[in-house]
């Protein structure tokens, strides 16, 4: 059998998740990987019950799930919180709104979509984890090193014990490498791994499009000429 071809579902959480499916399945896809937003997939709702009906209808629509995603929970767990993320998380996340009350809560309900996800039968989910230095990646004023390598820390300090605990559960979580994550790139994907002791449960996804798009931005901008000579020098 070739490898399945999946669609995540996060692009689409205002379709209702049964139209999703049978949208899913004309396109010619074989699964899905859920999003934990819309009614898509719902992690305080995520008993045994709610688990087997999505299987139901996943299932009516000759479909397999391969991931669930909570790429905007797993956002708030490292990020400097402000007015924007209340528009992206759950009411009972965002709660009064203090920052490190935020952070605490979304690391939470990080370790409960793992739970869901046991119960759902999948072994990972993906997702972002925050920043709390991406701000700093245009360097001026000057930024040492020191403030670096505080991000990195805590980035490791939120995060590993959120991967023991999906470690006990047998859940692989998946970064997604993306701006405004502490690993956006090669580099810092590395660094990332690295902060959290190569921890046997942490996957990083490389995803070749953002890499097309900045190219693509770039030749808007600038002329070919231009790009060229600055390559040279």
């Amino acid at each position: 059998m070739g490898r399945p071809v999946t669609l995540f579902t996060g692009q689409w959480a205002d379709l209702p998740f049964e139209t999703l499916c049978q949208k899913a399945k004309l396109f010619g896809y074989d699964g899905l990987e859920i999003a934990c937003w819309g009614d898509h997939f719902e992690v305080d709702k995520a008993d045994e019950a709610y688990c087997r009906k999505k299987k139901e209808i996943l299932a009516k629509h000759g479909l397999k799930v391969f991931a669930i995603a909570n790429h905007l929970v797993g956002q708030a767990v490292c990020d400097c919180i402000d007015e924007r993320h209340k528009g992206i998380l759950p009411g009972y996340v965002w709660g009064n709104g203090d920052p490190e009350g935020v952070r605490q809560r979304a690391a939470k309900e990080m370790i409960r979509t793992a739970e869901a996800a046991k119960r759902l039968g999948v072994d990972t989910v993906t997702g972002f984890t925050g920043s709390s230095v991406w701000h700093l990646l245009y360097s001026f004023p000057a930024v040492p090193q020191s403030m670096i390598d505080k991000g990195y820390d805590d980035f490791a300090s939120r995060w590993i014990p959120i991967l023991d605990k999906f470690k006990e559960l047998g859940i692989h979580f998946a970064l997604e490498a993306h701006p405004t994550e502490i690993a956006f790139d090669i580099a810092s994907g590395k660094r990332a791994v690295k902060a959290v002791s190569n921890h046997p449960i942490s996957d990083l996804i490389l995803t070749p499009l953002i890499l097309v798009i900045r190219v693509l931005i770039m030749l808007s901008l600038f002329p070919l000429s231009v790009i060229k000579f600055s390559m040279c020098t």
